[in-house]
């Protein structure tokens, strides 16, 4: 997270940390900034990323797409919620866009396996764009037919492009997970096989800054 010097930005982010960890966090409003929410496997992995971009202001760890109100990880592993795992971007548009965003997912996850991530299989761990306008609708199936017309893949793109639906914050312990734990974090990225898999499927230069 950048620190702002606006002071409504700083009170947006009070009010935020202060939430209780299995809130749901509403859209910022009249502040200009935008929400975005994808799915990518293990949600330790998927903050990163995000965070290093320019433009980002808050990136979440929570839960998606699924039936129970307020599910707990325990529950969305299990996979009796329908919940994947995602993480929720709030970003200033001006800054960085949508696009951007988009083009930094990709090259963090595998679009070609639909039953889940790296070692972790199963619905909770399935890749999914989560989209909050029909705006972004467009852009996001743009990209994913771009993607699949490149042939830069093996096979075919399986991302499904999903309207948003509630998040639900994920427990303040999962939260920016690989800072607080960072050697943890190293170790179950490694045995995980995430970043072989990626480099295999984008190259090492598109990878560099995954971590």
């Amino acid at each position: 997270m950048r620190l702002r010097i606006l002071s409504i930005f700083a009170l947006l982010a009070i009010m935020v940390f202060g939430a209780p960890a299995s809130a749901q966090t509403p859209a910022p409003q009249s502040t200009g900034l935008e929400v975005a929410t994808f799915a990518g496997g293990c949600f330790w992995c998927m903050e990163a990323p995000f965070d290093k971009l320019d433009g980002v202001f808050t990136v979440y760890s929570g839960y998606m797409g699924g039936t129970t109100e307020k599910p707990t990880y325990s529950q969305v592993t299990r996979g009796h919620t329908g919940h994947a795992e995602v993480v929720q971007v709030t970003y200033d548009p001006a800054k960085v866009t949508y696009q951007k965003l988009l083009d930094t997912y990709w090259v963090n996850i595998d679009p070609v396996d639909k039953n889940g991530q790296f070692c972790d299989r199963g619905s909770s761990y399935r890749p999914e764009i989560f989209v909050h306008s029909p705006e972004q609708r467009a852009v996001a199936q743009a990209s994913k037919a771009a993607l699949d017309a490149s042939k830069k893949l093996p096979w075919p793109v399986v991302v499904p492009v999903t309207d948003a639906s509630a998040f639900t914050r994920a427990e303040e312990y999962h939260q920016k997970y690989y800072k607080k734990n960072a050697s943890h974090y190293a170790r179950y990225r490694a045995g995980c096989g995430r970043d072989t898999r990626l480099e295999a499927l984008w190259g090492k230069d598109a990878t560099a800054k995954t971590q």
